[in-house]
């Protein structure tokens, strides 16, 4: 049989056809704007989403026995706001994962009404990304809109959505919404009080391998599928990747170079980091993860290439970045361009290159990003170091993680194994084994990564590259807290 996982994100849809061995028939990926109305802020339209998945499932799907296609798998962008009214209608943009709009709300939540009751309620603390602080902020700033709400929904659900007529939503997407009580799997009653949300509003909870539906008739006949197609409810985009690169059960590592960047570690058992730095979700095999969230990973890549430098030969620029130039660039780079998440969660943040000479070269400041994004990830690992938690090596995936260059600084800056995947597909992939799952194909998510997921290289970490990274890392750690205040400062 064959199994369409699809990874919403937040450039583009990536869609893939994989049947029940895990061999990849066929990709499609369908591009969508972003839009910037103020600065810091960030939206796109559901009805992009939508024309997308439509067309790429199509296109997807060409030439294809149709017949064989068993089930949908879908991981996406997390925490994003999408609002339908009760006509099912979208009523604004989607605001994005990667908004800083909302830090009034964030100082709100969690100083007012307090991180150890928002503890208490969520496991987790308000983050400017979360879902609930732009519901306070659609409430606060468009109280129009916000009393035509229906549903509220995630990216992903809406895609659910449409393709089987359920609100649905995953407990993995759902932990970052900071409306979910994390550890008892079900919608936080005090949390919808305090941001005047009604259970009725909320879609239904399901655990991300189980289906929701199928195919609504008008759908499957649009994209000439049959009707009994089953739909998993899916995962956050991050849980699904973690599902891609077989990262269950307890301890696992897995680390991702996407737009944005995030330490994942699996566990058998409910946790909190009681410093709030780690996000504590519930993960799509059913269990619990910690996770560290930069915003801005790939994207420092995206932006410096094609914005700053206004070039697309990423390669010719990194060629120039040779082997004696590592662990010896003078040059640092913060990588908060959108604000920052983990684990210093101050949405004024800003990115900055602090080091640079007359004899400074584009290269040495490119080499500086991909090595400011490695140190902020390092700054999640050394959190999970401070809660007992010793990671031996992980898994790497995402757009970054087919640098050469960028894996190889990455493991020394750690100073891990850094394991590649055979398959290197992400949250797509994560999609079609949970669909898989669903549909019977594996008995549970355990059996699907165990028998689908393959270690096909490792990058390992060289003694003394690693510690010249350990030097300046520590210079890296006093950049962020010296320019702190200053940042705050700029955005008065």
């Amino acid at each position: 049989m064959l199994y369409i996982g699809i990874d919403l994100g937040t450039s583009a849809v990536k869609l893939l056809l994989v049947d029940e061995k895990g061999t990849i028939h066929a990709e499609v990926s369908k591009e969508y704007p972003v839009f910037y109305p103020q600065s810091g802020w960030s939206e796109q339209k559901p009805e992009d989403w939508h024309t997308a998945v439509i067309d790429g499932v199509r296109e997807l799907t060409d030439g294809v026995d149709k017949s064989q296609i068993a089930g949908v798998g879908c991981g996406g962008q997390m925490h994003g706001l999408v609002v339908l009214d009760e006509n099912n209608n979208v009523i604004r943009p989607a605001i994005l994962w990667n908004d800083g709009r909302t830090e009034k709300q964030v100082e709100y939540l969690n100083n007012v009404i307090g991180k150890d009751k928002l503890t208490a309620f969520t496991a987790n603390i308000a983050f400017a990304g979360f879902t609930a602080p732009k519901i306070l902020w659609v409430k606060e700033n468009e109280p129009e809109n916000f009393n035509r709400i229906a549903k509220i929904m995630l990216p992903k659900d809406y895609i659910n959505y449409i393709l089987t007529g359920v609100h649905s939503c995953d407990y993995s997407d759902a932990s970052g919404m900071l409306l979910l009580d994390v550890e008892n799997k079900c919608w936080s009653e005090e949390m919808c009080e305090i941001c005047s949300v009604k259970k009725e509003q909320l879609p239904s909870l399901f655990e991300s391998f189980e289906v929701i539906g199928t195919l609504k008739a008008e759908i499957a006949k649009e994209l000439g599928l049959n009707e009994n197609v089953k739909v998993v409810a899916g995962a956050g985009d991050n849980a699904a990747a973690a599902i891609g690169t077989g990262t269950v059960g307890n301890g696992k590592c897995n680390i991702s170079l996407g737009t944005s960047g995030t330490v994942f570690i699996s566990s058998e058992n409910f946790g909190v980091d009681k410093f709030n730095a780690l996000h504590s979700f519930a993960h799509a095999d059913g269990r619990y993860h910690l996770m560290g969230c930069m915003l801005s990973a790939a994207s420092c890549n995206k932006w410096f290439m094609e914005d700053i430098l206004q070039d697309n030969n990423y390669s010719a620029v990194q060629e120039k970045i040779t082997d004696d130039k590592l662990g010896r660039n003078k040059v640092y780079f913060l990588p908060y361009l959108m604000g920052e998440r983990s684990p210093i969660n101050d949405t004024n943040a800003r990115a900055t290159f602090t080091g640079m000479t007359m004899d400074t070269t584009k290269a040495d400041m490119l080499q500086a990003v991909f090595e400011g994004v490695a140190f902020a990830i390092r700054d999640s690992f050394e959190v999970a170091k401070s809660l007992g938690i010793d990671t031996a090596r992980s898994n790497i995936c995402g757009g970054g993680a087919k640098s050469a260059l960028w894996k190889k600084i990455m493991a020394n800056v750690l100073g891990i194994p850094l394991d590649l995947l055979k398959t290197e597909q992400g949250p797509g992939y994560g999609g079609a084994i949970l669909a898989m799952v669903g549909c019977g194909e594996y008995k549970n998510v355990d059996e699907a990564c165990g028998k689908l997921v393959e270690v096909a290289d490792t990058v390992y970490p060289e003694e003394e590259l690693t510690a010249l990274y350990e030097k300046r890392y520590n210079n890296f750690k006093k950049i962020y807290p010296a320019l702190k205040n200053v940042f705050k400062e700029l955005e008065q």
